[in-house]
């Protein structure tokens, strides 16, 4: 059964207070795009093409505004509401339906993922056929984030939610691809004292069976977290820094799209013309112009 996505952009954003208070945090721009169009482009660059995106109620029609039904860029994306913010692991029970069964790959609506061969780690979690794969990265405060001990081999060892001793220095990003029973498992889980259930235990029960996988992130791939002002700027920058070195787009989803042959060139240059007043218009122009070899 194919794997499905899960964008999670509930919550109130209070850390970007004022900015959200009228507009979902995930929608507000990192650089020149959307937020939510970094997370989206994580699970396209894995082959996922039928998405569902988390949002809170009032902040469900904005959404759609911005992303319609997916089919521009050659997926499905479909809308599930999050009434209350109760723990990461409940979007398993809030997309239970939309999986149906089916293996997801869930990332956080704040987060951004930039380095060369992120695709060929996505699909080599993608490709097990079972238990759970989260990624690490090395932080200088490991602290502030749930940490992971792992053996060499990457299998998964300990999970601890901000220790005060880190028996590493390596956090759990925003990613996580699990098996379809993800669902069931969140089902069994008892809220923590702050009345969430916690990702950090639904990680737990597939460690404790030793089916948890960490793909360690290295030297030259960045992990943003866009949850406060200051973070939201340096993200921007990190973005603006590579597009105008690189002339190429970080988290663009039509060129993605186009890479993978879910939209022909006709749709890219009709996407192009929507964006024509700007420059990601004119670079989405020149893919669509571009010889075919590319």
């Amino acid at each position: 059964m194919t794997r499905k996505g899960i964008v999670l952009a509930g919550g109130t954003g209070s850390r970007l207070s004022p900015i959200t208070q009228g507009l979902s945090k995930q929608l507000v721009p990192v650089y020149d795009k959307p937020m939510v169009y970094y997370p989206l482009s994580v699970l396209m660059l894995a082959g996922i093409r039928e998405i569902a995106v988390i949002t809170r109620p009032e902040d469900r029609e904005q959404f759609h505004r911005f992303l319609g039904d997916g089919s521009q860029w050659g997926v499905s994306i479909a809308y599930l509401v999050q009434p209350r913010p109760e723990g990461l692991a409940q979007s398993y029970l809030i997309a239970e339906a939309f999986l149906d069964g089916a293996a997801s790959a869930l990332v956080l609506g704040d987060n951004i993922f930039f380095g060369h061969g992120l695709t060929e780690l996505l699909h080599r979690a993608d490709a097990r056929p079972g238990g759970g794969t989260i990624f690490a990265t090395r932080v200088q405060d490991p602290q502030r984030y749930g940490v992971v001990r792992m053996d060499a081999d990457g299998t998964v060892l300990e999970l601890v939610e901000k220790p005060q001793v880190p028996p590493s220095h390596y956090a759990v990003t925003g990613l996580y691809f699990l098996d379809g029973a993800a669902p069931a498992r969140a089902r069994d889980l008892t809220p923590s004292a702050r009345g969430e259930l916690e990702i950090v235990s639904l990680l737990d029960t597939y460690r404790a069976e030793r089916s948890l996988e960490v793909i360690r992130m290295g030297r030259g791939f960045a992990w943003l977290d866009t949850g406060t002002h200051d973070s939201l700027l340096d993200a921007g920058n990190f973005v603006r820094t590579l597009q105008s070195r690189q002339g190429l787009q970080c988290g663009c989803l039509e060129e993605i799209a186009f890479d993978q042959g879910w939209i022909d060139r006709e749709a890219l240059k009709a996407q192009a013309a929507r964006h024509s007043a700007t420059a990601y218009g004119a670079y989405l122009d020149q893919l669509a112009t571009a010889p075919p070899q590319r």
